[in-house]
């Protein structure tokens, strides 16, 4: 039973940690989306855009070595599996070659998220100290373009042969607050990326620090006017400190318990349809959003399913249906709907596999011993009730960090004997700052 301590195995794909390096270029390509798209396609070099996906490949194959060859994750081959038969079912249901590419380009940081499965991310130093670097530069970015209109805000740009606006400065229904993006993308993702970097910072400072760049935070994400992020940090911060006034060996069960809890979220849009469903929404006013996803954006995809492809319903219409390969590259566009909603829009692609996939990850967690995976899985299961997360990468990225657990060699020797995974005596590791005694992980070193 010691070969459960997880120590990582010592022959790896390459020496490299391939999986902070490419979770750093894609936070930093992402997090600042609207600053290095405009600068990368005037001086013509919109290749390096893509740099990230390439490193995401290899991480394809490090996934397969791994956690299906070394691992022995029977778990692991079945979803790789399911990912390659999805994208070929996607493909006959969108139509075309490029909605395909598109497809698999999308799913590529699912893999590199699922590497992190046998370490802990705090044992990455110094992707931890770019994830603190990019909260930081974020907030300065919202607030910026709060007083300054910055150069990418409304530029276009050709990607795949379909033209997409980098950032755009528009107005939120009845009040004067502009939505504002900061270096990213778009609203949503500036806020949503302060969310993720305050969160992983925050484990290793004291409560004064988490305090103020706390409210700090909430302030700017207000600016970008995304009400659910601006909620999920309130709510984490609320829980940040009851946790920390409890009793020391109380913190971290504290802690997986509330990570498991969030996965009651998941229940909230099927609670709403049946509580608000047909409920006329007003617009420009403040629940005109979410009586516009109840009625719309996460029950119409359903409808035209079971027009287009009804046995779907059960297996899934195939990775980039109803995401934006279908929107940008597909003539099934006319059916596209905005499903604002992680599990909704991956039950669409994926089917009941994905249902069976989701009750593994729940059962995993049981046993985890990281904080930040728990962290952001609470994080990522209340955020994503009103967004689909796909992209930017960054975000379907952090999903699959969190998600990660599943294949570790303690889950897999776990379902090998059929057990629930135990926690076994392990030697305590602490988090400077959390307060947190906790389990050990299995942690390659400083990085």
């Amino acid at each position: 039973m010691t070969a459960l301590a997880l120590q990582r195995p010592q022959i790896t794909l390459v020496s490299l940690n391939i999986e902070a390096i490419a979770l750093g270029v894609y936070l930093v390509r992402d997090a600042f989306g609207g600053v290095i798209r405009y600068y990368t396609s005037i001086f013509h070099l919109d290749t390096l855009w893509y740099l990230p996906d390439g490193v995401a490949l290899l991480c394809l194959a490090q996934f397969f070595v791994h956690c299906i060859l070394r691992n022995r994750s029977t778990l692991a081959l079945l979803v790789f599996a399911q990912i390659m038969l999805s994208l070929v079912l996607g493909y006959f249901m969108m139509g075309t070659a490029t909605a395909a590419i598109s497809a698999f380009k999308m799913m590529l940081p699912v893999f590199v998220g699922f590497c992190f499965c046998d370490s802990s991310l705090g044992s990455y130093r110094k992707l931890l100290s770019i994830i603190a670097v990019t909260f930081y530069l974020s907030v300065i970015g919202v607030l910026l373009t709060k007083f300054y209109l910055m150069p990418w805000v409304g530029y276009k740009y050709e990607s795949f042969g379909a033209v997409r606006e980098a950032g755009r400065l528009w107005w939120a229904y009845g009040g004067d607050d502009q939505r504002l993006m900061g270096f990213a993308a778009d609203n949503t993702m500036a806020a949503f990326f302060i969310l993720v970097s305050f969160a992983i910072t925050s484990i290793r400072k004291s409560t004064l620090w988490c305090l103020l760049y706390g409210s700090l935070a909430v302030y700017v994400i207000r600016l970008t006017t995304s009400k659910t992020t601006m909620i999920v940090l309130v709510l984490y911060l609320v829980l940040l400190v009851i946790v920390r006034m409890l009793p020391e060996k109380s913190r971290f069960p504290a802690i997986r318990a509330i990570a498991l809890w969030s996965f009651a979220a998941i229940l909230v849009p099927f609670f709403m349809i049946v509580v608000a469903s047909g409920t006329a929404a007003v617009p420009h006013s403040t629940l005109f959003s979410i009586l516009d996803r109840i009625n719309n954006s996460w029950q119409l995809p359903f409808v035209y399913m079971s027009q287009l492809m009804p046995i779907g319903l059960v297996t899934g219409c195939g990775a980039g249906c109803f995401n934006y390969p279908q929107k940008l590259f597909s003539p099934l566009a006319a059916y596209w709907v905005p499903v604002d909603n992680f599990y909704i829009g991956t039950y669409l692609m994926f089917g009941l596999p994905f249902v069976a996939f989701m009750v593994m990850v729940f059962r995993a967690n049981f046993g985890a011993t990281d904080v930040y995976k728990l962290t952001l899985l609470f994080v990522v299961n209340l955020f994503t009730i009103t967004v689909l997360n796909y992209g930017p990468a960054s975000g379907l990225l952090i999903i699959a960090l969190s998600f990660s657990e599943v294949f570790s060699r303690r889950a897999t020797s776990a379902r090998a004997a059929d057990t629930v995974p135990i926690e076994l005596p392990r030697p305590i590791r602490s988090l400077e700052g959390l307060g947190v005694d906790m389990p050990g992980t299995a942690a390659r070193g400083s990085r």
